[in-house]
């Protein structure tokens, strides 16, 4: 490939992410250099108005950069030494099998919550309803496994709603999303419910990275209170809701899963069951309704 166009007193690519990785690495950013790298590719793409392959970087950093991917990367550098997250910079974070578009208004995906979609790809089902769904991440790489499912996302943000839509159609999933708190407008029943709710105790808040704290939305991550408001609402409501044998499978906080377990079986949920992240930490409670399938 030809690497693009540029004056031959333009600096590289190679000597601009040089440069940029200092900059970040001044203001306490770890991992700079991968950042840097992902900002000058996203710089590339935007300002030549096509996509640019990851593997022809080495070629666009050995060049001098056209003064457009000079701007552009410029602006996201910026952006990024503010503390913004490179996801929110760039518009897209890689979860489970896709990418998927995120704002500030959406909570940002990640990794460890992967568990969650594998955990309830497990067993079959015909329906699943996704509380608090933001980006609709675990309900679309959910329904992308299975085919003719139905699937749900509810949510409180209108915003995060509408972010989510565009994700479910630009994958290819259909999927229904309202605006409710919890279960407020739901009726019928799930044989799955699933749920990242916010978990994050408010004395917690101000210990977390710049990046989660003054990026993403608040109400996303806490609930202003223990950081168990939601799962008391969550699991008090849940039954009802499930079809029997259904599931109720949560996201936690590490130090969260006594306490969530606790609160499944006093809804009357069975088989309660804490799951561990591949780091060892509680990531995952889930329960199921008692009583015979329907036919």
């Amino acid at each position: 490939m030809t690497a693009p166009e540029g004056r031959p007193d333009h600096p590289t690519g190679s000597v601009l992410c040089s440069a940029a990785e200092k900059r970040l690495q001044s203001v306490g950013i770890e991992g700079a250099a991968g950042d840097v790298r992902a900002l000058f590719l996203h710089a590339l793409t935007t300002a030549l108005g096509r996509p640019v392959p990851r593997h022809a970087l080495r070629d666009h950093l050995a060049a001098p950069v056209p003064q457009a991917v000079v701007d552009a990367f410029a602006r996201m550098v910026a952006a990024r030494e503010a503390r913004q997250p490179v996801s929110q910079i760039t518009g897209r974070r890689a979860f489970w099998k896709h990418d998927f578009r995120v704002t500030p208004d959406t909570l940002d995906p990640r990794p460890e919550t992967e568990l969650l979609v594998e955990l309830a790809l497990t067993e079959g089902f015909r329906s699943v309803l996704d509380l608090g769904t933001g980006t609709g991440a675990i309900l679309i790489s959910v329904l992308a496994e299975r085919p003719g499912v139905a699937g749900l996302g509810v949510d409180l943000s209108p915003a995060a709603l509408d972010v989510a839509r565009q994700n479910a159609q630009m994958i290819g999933v259909q999927a229904d999303f309202v605006l409710s708190d919890w279960f407020a407008v739901i009726s019928g029943d799930f044989d799955l419910i699933l749920s990242n709710p916010p978990y994050i105790a408010e004395s917690e808040m101000p210990e977390l990275a710049p990046e989660v704290r003054e990026w993403e939305p608040r109400m996303a991550l806490t609930d202003e209170g223990d950081g168990l408001a939601a799962y008391r609402a969550i699991c008090a409501a849940a039954p009802a809701h499930l079809r029997p044998q259904g599931r109720l499978m949560v996201e936690i906080g590490p130090s969260q899963g006594n306490a969530v377990a606790e609160l499944m079986r006093r809804a009357g949920l069975a088989d309660v069951t804490v799951c561990r992240d591949l780091d060892g930490r509680d990531r995952v409670v889930w329960g199921r309704k008692a009583g015979l399938q329907s036919t």
